[in-house]
């Protein structure tokens, strides 16, 4: 998968998780999860490059809380537009 999405769950119209799918190789699985604070949770593949975050909190979390977790890792910022679904 080339390009980053995210992934929203809902009940009662209100997100009850999201998960941000960060570019990765195809086939690439989930081989490790590191616990992030505030409700992230980041995915790793086995060659330890960031495939994912779970967002188990998503009224919780904010944009620039989830920028600054990925920031350190090299990935790129979420736009607010990007995460305009969680905002709503």
């Amino acid at each position: 998968m080339r390009h980053r999405y995210l992934e929203v769950t809902f009940r009662k119209g209100r997100p009850l998780a999201a998960y941000p799918y960060l570019p990765r190789p195809a086939g690439a699985k989930v081989a490790r999860t590191s616990d992030a604070g505030r409700g992230l949770r980041l995915d790793f593949d086995a060659q330890g490059t960031p495939i994912g975050v779970e967002i188990t909190a998503p009224a919780m979390v904010t944009v620039a809380e989830l920028n600054a977790v990925l920031g350190p890792l090299g990935v790129a910022r979420v736009e607010p537009e990007e995460w305009a679904p969680l905002a709503a």
